[in-house]
């Protein structure tokens, strides 16, 4: 259970569709190595990128709170789309904080852009719910934003392929080409996955054109959350890692280590009725 006070050993539970998310724990782990983290990639119904919003909120739902069993001090919802469309869902509903990836990177992209217009790459789900651009403006109104969706980044990710690949770079130039003449200050990764192909995106922008990785910023955010309500375990510490998925968890650990940049030890697969069943039970804070 919670401890009251200034230290709070319960862990931070993070979900996402499926490997992306890996990357914001990449970040979570740089930045907290006390924390014990939790993390459920739902594999089995990976892309929601590409789902509908009611869809994408019932998914998310059911992993969060497949989360909750394990009495997670906070949760972060480390998939652009389940940010996109269900984190007002997902803070309504559920007893703990849930942080996006969404408001973190705007905010880093607005305080770096001075005003010159920011672009946003992401998935067709993540670019067609506007979220980004609702999120730069709310922070700099009249803001101009520029929104490219880039669906076959993820796949390529997912495939293993390198950003030497001329695959890598012809999609890239495909995609990134059109921003090149827009004055384009900097732009922001939309995509967990993304960040696994930022050289050639890199590449492609030129070095005048600033990267947000919205992943870095949202562990970031979980910080300053935490040290503000006093949620932070004791320096000195060793967090620990879990990780669950809901399908092929040999494929996760292969793939999924290069997200962190180091091996991933041992994945629990979890069954259908362990997941779907947590969505429709609303537990209550204790």
């Amino acid at each position: 259970m919670a401890k009251e006070g200034p230290v709070n050993l319960n862990p931070i539970g993070v979900f996402d569709s499926g490997l992306g998310g890996l990357s914001v724990v990449h970040h979570l782990r740089r930045e907290l190595p006390a924390e014990d983290l939790l993390y459920f990639g739902d594999t089995a119904r990976v892309p929601y990128g590409s789902k509908s919003r009611r869809t994408v909120v019932s998914f998310a739902l059911e992993a969060a709170r497949f989360l909750l069993q394990y009495e997670p001090k906070l949760i972060v919802a480390a998939c652009n789309t389940a940010s996109a469309l269900a984190l007002d869902e997902l803070q309504r509903e559920l007893p703990v904080p849930v942080i996006g990836v969404v408001e973190p990177g705007a905010r880093a992209a607005v305080e770096r852009a001075g005003g010159e217009p920011i672009a946003v790459l992401g998935t067709e789900a993540t670019i067609g719910s506007g979220s980004y651009v609702a999120a730069i403006q709310a922070l700099h109104p009249g803001q101009v934003v520029v929104q490219r969706a880039c669906p076959l980044f993820v796949p390529l990710v997912e495939e293993g392929r390198e950003c030497a690949d001329p695959i890598v770079c012809a999609v890239a130039e495909e995609y990134l080409a059109p921003l090149r003449g827009q004055g384009v200050r900097v732009v922001i990764l939309g995509c967990t996955h993304y960040p696994l192909l930022r050289p050639a995106i890199a590449e492609c922008l030129g070095a005048d054109t600033e990267i947000v990785e919205s992943g870095r910023e949202t562990a970031r955010a979980v910080v300053t959350h935490l040290r503000g309500v006093g949620g932070l375990c004791l320096p000195g510490r060793r967090g620990s890692m879990a990780y669950y998925v809901s399908d092929n968890a040999p494929r996760f650990r292969r793939v999924g280590s290069r997200f962190l940049e180091e091996e991933i030890e041992s994945v629990e697969f979890v069954e259908p009725e362990r997941y779907i069943a947590a969505g429709t039970r609303h537990p209550q804070p204790g």
